[in-house]
């Protein structure tokens, strides 16, 4: 009988379209099955992670490799997570293995490190060069060396010329190591050795100890008594403190025999403590929980609208606990990480140990537990909540799926690909597992409200704040008339700091909003108007006064602040325009006796960053927070009475067809963190334009207004709702054969597919970042033209741009329904 061949098909976490076929024996093609993961050589000796797609017997054209090892004794993906995924890359056109690139942890996705060692044949080290011959004697005293280690001996990033000339010469032979980069967390107990568990034993054993020993003897009365009290293991630490000894003590006893360790794994995190009955809702909240589930009858996905602080998450939790009731998963999605924070000891305290959390912000061995959790169907993951990765996860029984303030860009992933958007990507999530989704905000985006109003969405109406608070007062004052008149004091109006002075009198606390960072955003030289550039990018430095240093917001390159100009020599460099450090410091000059803290990119970098400041603000022991639009994200604030927005002219003047939609958005989100609890909150918006339209509707909380207006505009200028939008960015560092590429790139769009609308190339308000310029093509696409069609002729484009020689180094990005 002949040996039957076996195959399996491979995803790879590279930016390659295919999948690749590898040979198996046929006890390994028994093991595998869809979602294991194995390694597999690739290339000349690179070695990579894969996921196996599929078992065959088809052989291929060509001839294949053997996979390196099987890592997984059960799939770590199910079948419907590579359904979503591959619908994910082939919906934001990008590549099936970015997407898996993207969608696991980093310690699922183990890569070979290149292991150098000395070699047995013969070699002349005499002829080494001076990098060589440092590499050389590293390995007289290290049997091997990693890549890394090579480059700190030699201090240099590119090693590979010098590795080159030492494997010609036969000194070094070179390896491919897979390293697992998952270690799992494991507890120490202690428990008293076989022998000595009788009573009899255990008290010829304390005869038996010295009277010196009296230590030892305090930790076994202590271990006996923790046994009797308690079945539970009894961990090493609690031991040691209840005894009041040092470890050396306890290894004392080890030695002995007398005592045996044991470790048992344990989650890194993992929530705990007793569970509270959820809060009765009020008559709204119950009329609207009502409708909800009215519209789930007939709708997959429905819109909750509901106004600042009328209680939202309260009817979330009731949905939630339904749906847990009902032996299914739910996954509640929020854009931001410091919202997790805050959500986390409200949740935690209605589903306790139910409750997982994920995102960038834990470490790569805490995602891995939470992911195997997961999909173990573990009872500690039956409710998520996560950012938008968290889509991601592999759910087996997913019922519910709560996208909280849908109308938040920070949905939407820019780079790298995959370029999707997690609000359209969870429907489709929950479409593949029959579950249903409510999207929820304050302040809708315009194309869902608009899908609600057309009828694809069921739609919910919350227009109530919870205990009939007042919606906050909106006033708007105009900083023109008021520095016309000198009744600035640096950036704050006198109306603004007359009500802030009112605020902390009355021990309430005040929320100031600019969105900068830093303490100016252009510096320049008064005597000949110079201002410092980044030298990677087309944008002036952003000056940071705590560290004195000029930086760059796009790439991150900083240097000390200078003297003087670097383009006259005159010390009359001056600072422009405000960001958060600079109101920060004002304030300590204007309110010297109060705690003043800032919440920004530059503050929030720590793990727990988020958690501090916000216990911080929530125990009164901050009186006036100055920040980002970190602030605008639904975070619950209960004392803060007044919102004091400094300059509202740099939201309205961006350049995008949705800056009046963010702007209202904006405003509007940060205005509703006044007044939460009792007393009617406080808004003053500071602009040198008070009758601009969007701010009038924001002062007046017309929602509708502002809706009809945007959505009367994007129909004569065909944008979403009505047309969908697909940017494609070209990069190179060749400004001239960027712009060549481009021009290519839209003659070809316009010739192949003539039903759509193609305007550019242009630059972005941004042209060059990281030394790359940029140039933009925008596609506008009828909703009546079928998008399928409209990418199909895109991807053959795109194949034959990449045949074009001289565009070869030219990197090109798609971004479908552009955001």
């Amino acid at each position: 009988m002949l040996n039957q061949e076996f195959y399996i098909d491979v995803l790879l976490p590279i930016k390659l379209r295919q999948s690749f076929t590898y040979a198996v024996t046929s006890e390994q093609a028994a093991m595998l099955q869809i979602g294991m993961r194995v390694t597999v050589p690739f290339g000349k000796s690179k070695i990579y992670t894969g996921i196996v797609l599929r078992v065959h017997q088809q052989k291929p054209t060509y001839k294949t490799k053997q996979i390196d090892q099987i890592l997984d004794e059960d799939p770590i993906i199910t079948l419907l997570q590579l359904k979503h995924w591959q619908w994910i890359a082939t919906y934001y056109m990008c590549t099936f293995g970015e997407v898996l690139r993207a969608a696991l942890p980093k310690a699922f996705l183990l890569e070979s490190e290149t292991v150098v060692f000395l070699s047995a044949k013969k070699y002349d080290e005499k002829t080494l060069s001076d990098d060589a011959y440092l590499i050389f004697e590293a390995l007289q005293h290290h049997t091997k060396l990693h890549i890394q280690d090579i480059r700190a001996i030699l201090n240099k990033k590119n090693v590979f010329k010098t590795l080159q000339q030492l494997i010609n010469k036969n000194v070094i032979e070179v390896e491919e190591k897979v390293y697992e980069k998952y270690t799992p967390k494991l507890k120490r107990y202690i428990k008293l050795a076989a022998q000595y568990t009788s009573e009899d034993a255990l008290k010829n054993l304390l005869d038996q100890l010295s009277t010196r020993a009296t230590k030892q003897k305090e930790v076994l009365m202590t271990l006996f008594l923790m046994q009797a009290q308690s079945h539970k293991p009894i961990a090493s630490l609690d031991l040691q403190k209840k005894a009041n000894v040092t470890a050396s003590i306890l290894k004392t006893l080890l030695d002995k025999g007398i005592l045996e360790e044991y470790f048992i794994k344990k989650d890194r995190i993992a929530f705990e403590g007793d569970t509270h009955a959820v809060k009765t809702l009020s008559k709204p909240q119950q009329t609207a929980l009502n409708q909800i589930k009215d519209s789930f009858k007939t709708h997959n996905t429905t819109l909750l609208f509901g106004v600042t602080s009328s209680g939202k998450t309260e009817v979330y939790v009731q949905l939630i606990k339904e749906t847990l009731a009902k032996g299914q998963q739910v996954l509640y999605m929020l854009p931001e990480i410091a919202l997790t924070t805050q959500l986390i000891e409200r949740l935690k305290h209605y589903f306790g140990n139910q409750l997982s959390v994920y995102h960038s912000k834990y470490s790569l061995n805490e995602r891995v537990e939470v992911w195997n959790n997961i999909k173990n169907n573990n009872t500690k993951a039956q409710l998520v909540v996560g950012v938008r990765s968290s889509l991601f996860l592999p759910f087996s029984n997913l019922g519910l799926l709560i996208v909280d303030e849908e109308h938040e860009p920070s949905y939407k992933q820019y780079d790298p690909a995959p370029r999707y958007h997690a609000r359209d990507s969870a429907i489709v999530l929950a479409n593949l597992h029959k579950a249903k989704v409510l999207l929820g905000s304050a302040t809708p985006a315009i194309e869902t409200y608009f899908n609600a109003k057309e009828g694809k969405y069921g739609f919910v109406h919350l227009k109530e704040r919870f205990g009939k608070v007042l919606l906050p007062d909106i006033e708007l004052i105009d900083i023109k008339e008021k520095s016309r008149k000198k009744q600035m004091k640096g950036h704050f109006s006198d109306s603004l700091l007359e009500a802030i002075h009112q605020a902390l009198a009355d021990n309430h606390q005040v929320l100031l909003f600019q969105n900068r960072r830093g303490y100016a955003p252009v510096v320049s030289c008064t005597t000949c108007g110079v201002s410092p550039q980044c030298t990677q990018c087309d944008v002036s430095l952003t000056y940071h006064k705590f560290k004195n240093e000029l930086r760059c917001h796009y790439c991150g390159y900083h240097k000390p602040m200078p003297v003087s100009c670097e383009a006259c020599g005159n010390t009359t460099l001056d600072t422009k325009g405000l960001g958060t450090e600079q109101i920060e410091a004002e304030l300590h000059t204007l309110f010297p006796n109060k705690t003043i803290a800032r919440m920004d990119q530059d503050t929030m970098r720590g793990k727990n960053a988020y958690a501090k400041l916000i216990d911080a603000l929530d125990n009164q022991e901050i009186d006036i927070l100055v920040g980002t639009q970190m602030l605008a994200k639904g975070l619950d604030f209960r004392n803060i009475n007044l919102v004091g927005v400094l300059n509202a002219d740099n939201l309205l003047n961006f350049p995008d067809f949705r800056a009046h939609e963010r702007s209202f958005q904006l405003l509007q989100q940060v205005a509703g963190r006044a007044g939460r609890t009792k007393k009617r909150g406080k808004v003053l918006i500071q602009t040198y334009n008070p009758f601009h339209q969007i701010l009038q509707q924001v002062s007046s909380y017309k929602y509708e207004e502002m809706f009809e207006e945007q959505l009367h505009h994007r129909y004569q200028f065909k944008y979403p709702p009505y047309y969908r939008l697909i940017k494609i960015t070209c990069k190179d560092k060749n400004y001239n054969k960027v712009q060549k590429a481009a021009l290519w790139y839209s003659q070809a769009l316009k010739n192949n597919i003539p039903e759509i609308i193609v305007l550019g190339p242009e630059s972005p308000p941004v042209g060059k970042i990281r030394n790359y310029h940029i140039m933009a093509v925008l596609l506008k696409i009828p909703k009546n033209k079928h998008l399928n069609h409209i990418k199909n002729a895109i991807g053959i484009i795109e194949k034959s741009f990449d045949a074009i020689k001289d565009f070869s180094s030219v990197k090109v990005s798609i971004d479908v329904d552009y955001y």
